[in-house]
């Protein structure tokens, strides 16, 4: 794993992502996408299903397609400089994204059968929001909850871009299947968020931090019940990781840290990742990931 130290100066891109949730027999489980290793942002990194907004996701029918008003979804998210209609169309950016990366639709009703309608619809030609008219579907947004917002610093860790994303949970309908496109992304798991860290830690898996940290936060919670409760009764933190040089060379800082500009913490876990071995390790090693919850 290659670090970037390249300073970038263009604004960041906004871009939406689902933590797609299930109950295995072991307790609470995340699904995870390898990126081509050709990718351009984070090839062969695993992932949550998302990717960059589009100018349609804004332009949809949001009084047909959506199952919750536009003011309702921008007080959820809890950003006050957002319009609504902004706002929902991050709501339908996640779930667009995560439907093209995952199969997974997150729309009132939809089974397993209307999923692999409405893919069959866009392999046709047909646009996210032409599917959604034809298959008369609305969006599941009371389902996909706000997690956290990710904004990339001018020194991004990992690649060349930067973007303004929100992280959103949903729980996974019990009869859809996720799965990897075998285009943007090759492999696919559900596994336990501890476990995915300790494969990262061993060197089988990459993350980047975003991954990491919202992994790490996981691991406080034993049920996807657990951790949607807990996604509603919080306002979404902001995490805009802040980077330094200094003898041990470059560390990531984030909220809560002595070197952050913002001293409240925004997430459980810890508040700086040093930059070594290829990959992010946490003052106190491993089991520093796993600080109480706030």
């Amino acid at each position: 794993m290659e670090f970037n130290s390249q300073i970038v100066t263009t604004p960041p891109r906004p871009a939406a992502t689902i933590v797609m949730l299930r109950d295995g027999a072991d307790g609470l489980e995340v699904f995870l996408l390898k990126r081509h290793g050709l990718s351009d942002v984070l090839g062969g990194v695993h992932v949550f299903p998302g990717g960059k907004v589009d100018l349609r996701d804004a332009e949809l029918d949001m009084d047909l397609h959506l199952d919750r008003p536009q003011d309702e979804l921008r007080a959820n998210l809890g950003e006050q400089d957002l319009d609504a209609r902004t706002a929902a169309g991050l709501y339908v950016a996640a779930i667009r994204e995560a439907f093209e990366e995952s199969g997974v639709l997150f729309a009132q009703g939809a089974r397993q059968q209307d999923a692999l309608r409405a893919h069959a619809l866009l392999r046709e030609g047909h646009a996210f929001d032409e599917m959604l008219g034809r298959m008369a579907l609305r969006l599941d947004c009371a389902g996909v909850v706000p997690w956290s917002r990710w904004i990339t610093p001018t020194v991004p860790s990992m690649m060349t871009k930067r973007f303004d994303t929100r992280f959103f949970v949903a729980a996974v309908p019990a009869d859809q299947i996720a799965r990897h496109d075998e285009h943007e992304t090759t492999e696919s798991v559900w596994i336990a968020p501890r476990a995915a860290l300790h494969q990262y830690w061993d060197g089988t898996m990459q993350l980047a931090a975003p991954q990491i940290m919202s992994l790490a936060h996981l691991t406080h919670y034993g049920s996807v019940a657990s951790a949607l409760a807990a996604a509603r009764a919080r306002r979404p933190p902001v995490v805009a990781p802040e980077p330094f040089d200094d003898e041990a060379g470059r560390v990531i800082c984030y909220p809560g840290d002595e070197r952050h500009s913002v001293a409240e913490r925004a997430l459980p876990g810890p508040t700086r990742f040093y930059l070594r071995n290829k990959r992010f390790e946490p003052e106190g090693g491993f089991e520093a990931l796993f600080k109480p919850a706030l």
